[in-house]
């Protein structure tokens, strides 16, 4: 209830900031589109609530499921509120807004898709509360066989789900049609802004930025003579970033940026450097515009500013000694951030080849959260220019040492037979994000622990070996690991399906927060499994393009769908092999419940939920290295 409160506090505030949205010169129909789908979301949840719940059961442990959705449905309203608040600020001149946002999409890529995921499990949580609700028995069931119902095979079509449930999920069409164009009329009207800025009367400072924005915001995205930033009044270079030299923080236009400077062909270096600009991502590192001079064969780029490396993060909340670790939500956040960002990379034909946690930058989130839970966001860096010596940043916690440890196997297999251009695909991206996972689940640099060092190692990896995990790490998690490391490039999977599958882990997390604690509760199916049998039902691999943001509810609800069937089966399979019992019990990670069968289902019917049923994680075999081998594998 708390948490509902507080929503409700911080909605107030964005409705009394767009008491100004006149005042709101770039993305004011974005700003507007989030306070709708904020006040919609808020409206049905607490409706459901009024519905289904009893207030006077508000502190008791039947309201206890709904604490972390609430929370993260705070957090993601918190961000919003921030993001409008941005595009209000007076303070931030109306040049270093235009820089920042002219290509920016983070309104329906971050706080939309954030929104839209957290939908589904407040829906959840809100119905697994209500079964709960209430002393009579017989209405209980009725709430758990109507609950149940709702997720029949029937409605795994996404034309039938947006006819059934798309105002409940928020998207109905006419959401879908105005996220495609929220956009783009914000585009359109900053292009009407800056086409007035240009007309006589305007200052000359005023003049030249609307007409290099104007370019900018073209097709071409061309570099600009330097002199429009190196010569501008408030330009200056405050420090390097990182080891290298090529990366400085800058102010300019009254803001703080990131600048990478560096020498080379112009001619040659541009389609690079064009590619580069065309690129927009809220989980990737924003290349905001580029400048440079011809004759001294330099070029600049200037970039949104970040915090530090995830390497150096990780070693920073993890200690010397290794003993802490993130916490599992913040981990599996990272996780989701960074396979979004690489599914948008691979969307458009770039392969980063040298992913980890160097090149992968992270800033505090916007929703002021404290403690040791608090959250990140995390944008990838290092992709591009490869021609440009120095292109990442380094950092001590990346084992700079031994870099192949990020490299797959066939990577490191043309190494070693010398190839003087290395082929990076998106196999074997995935096997580095792999890697990634590795060190953000344990706090551990890949094989940092391993006796083999140089080329044994290197001969290692090929012919197998990867990093062992704990004993008491969760398996619904390392399983996804292990498959994005696996030998066979063609049994890992494609970035879109990592960030499905991680979007349900993330939705198992905020249903049952306990499996922080206790590594015992696990899903009672696996979610890689439910992946495999929804690629070839529903065929979401047929094509590269990015994944609308409008497509997650339903794609979490395909989820729950074929989870229902599976936990249908298998206490089917269970309750027949038991004699003498009138049902099958149900062991949930709260205890124990029995209740009788509603349906022919017999055990569908949630407890608590089936996503808390306990399972036994096997114990697993080490190999003499002190890794895992082969044959865990697979």
């Amino acid at each position: 209830m708390e948490q509902l409160r507080e929503i409700g506090e911080v909605l107030g505030g964005i409705r009394a900031l767009m008491v100004f949205k006149d005042n709101i010169h770039i993305n004011q129909r974005q700003c507007t589109l989030l306070l709708d789908l904020f006040i919609a979301t808020y409206d049905s949840v607490s409706e459901s609530m009024r519905l289904n719940l009893r207030f006077g059961e508000k502190n008791t442990s039947k309201w206890k499921i709904l604490e972390q959705p609430l929370r993260e449905l705070l957090c993601v309203v918190r961000e919003g509120e921030a993001y409008v608040r941005f595009s209000l600020e007076p303070k931030l001149g109306f040049w270093a807004k235009a820089v920042f946002l002219q290509h920016n999409i983070d309104c329906m890529e971050l706080h939309v898709h954030n929104l839209l995921s957290s939908v589904p499990i407040i829906i959840e949580a809100i119905e697994m509360a209500s079964e709960l609700s209430g002393w009579d028995e017989q209405e209980m069931n009725k709430k758990r066989l109507v609950h149940s119902n709702k997720y029949m095979k029937q409605w795994n079509d996404s034309q039938m789900f947006t006819w059934k449930f798309g105002r409940e999920y928020l998207v109905t069409e006419d959401l879908c049609s105005r996220y495609e164009s929220a956009w783009r009329e914000d585009m359109w009207l900053l292009t009407q802004e800056l086409q007035e800025k240009r007309r006589p009367g305007s200052s000359k400072q005023d003049r030249k930025m609307a007409e290099f924005l104007l370019k900018n915001l073209g097709d071409g995205n061309e570099l600009f003579p330097s002199s429009i930033l190196v010569s501008s009044k408030d330009y200056q270079v405050k420090k390097r970033l990182g080891n290298g030299s090529q990366y400085k923080e800058i102010t300019w236009l009254g803001e703080s940026f990131a600048l990478r400077h560096f020498f080379g062909d112009i001619d040659a270096l541009l389609p690079q450097v064009t590619s580069l600009l065309s690129l927009s991502h809220p989980n990737i590192v924003y290349y905001l515009c580029g400048f440079a001079d011809e004759e001294k064969k330099e070029c600049f780029l200037v970039m949104e500013l970040m915090s530090k490396s995830l390497g150096t993060h990780v070693k920073e909340v993890c200690g010397p000694r290794r003993k802490n670790t993130l916490s599992l939500p913040v981990a599996v956040d990272l996780m989701l951030q960074v396979s979004r960002g690489m599914e948008y990379l691979h969307s458009k034909g770039v392969y980063h080849g040298e992913l980890n946690p160097s090149n992968i930058l992270v800033k505090p989130r916007r929703s002021n959260q404290t403690g040791d839970g608090h959250y990140l966001h995390g944008k990838i860096c290092g992709f591009g220019l490869t021609s440009v010596k120095g292109f990442s940043f380094k950092s001590a916690s990346s084992n700079e040492s031994f870099p192949f440890i990020w490299y797959s196997p066939e990577v490191l297999e043309e190494q070693e037979q010398g190839g003087s251009s290395l082929k990076y695909t998106e196999k074997s991206d995935v096997y580095s994000f792999g890697m990634v996972c590795f060190e953000l689940l344990t706090g551990k640099v890949p094989f940092e622990d391993s006796h083999l060092q140089g080329d044994k190692m290197s001969r290692n990896i090929r012919a197998g070996e990867r990093p062992l995990f704990p004993f008491h790490s969760p398996k619904f998690i390392t399983n996804l690991t292990k498959r994005c490391w696996h030998a066979d490039p063609n049994q890992r999977p494609s970035f879109s399906s990592i960030s499905r599958v991680l979007r349900y882990i993330k939705r198992f997390l905020a249903l049952n927060p306990e499996c922080q604690q206790d590594t015992l509760v696990s899903p009672p199916v696996d979610y890689c499994e439910i992946e495999t049998k929804l690629l070839k039902k529903l065929s979401w691999e047929k094509t590269t393009e990015l994944v609308q943001v409008s497509q997650v509810p339903f794609q979490m609800f395909a989820y729950r769908v074929v989870e229902q069937a599976k936990t249908c089966k298998k206490n089917n399979l269970r309750e027949a092999s038991e004699s003498g019992s009138e049902w099958a019990s149900c062991r949930t990670s709260r205890g124990r419940s029995r209740h009788p069968p509603l349906s022919p289902c017999g055990q569908s019917m949630r407890t608590h939920s089936e996503s808390q049923l306990i399972v036994m994680s096997p114990k697993i075999r080490r190999s003499s290295s002190g890794h895992v081998s082969d044959s865990e594998l697979s």
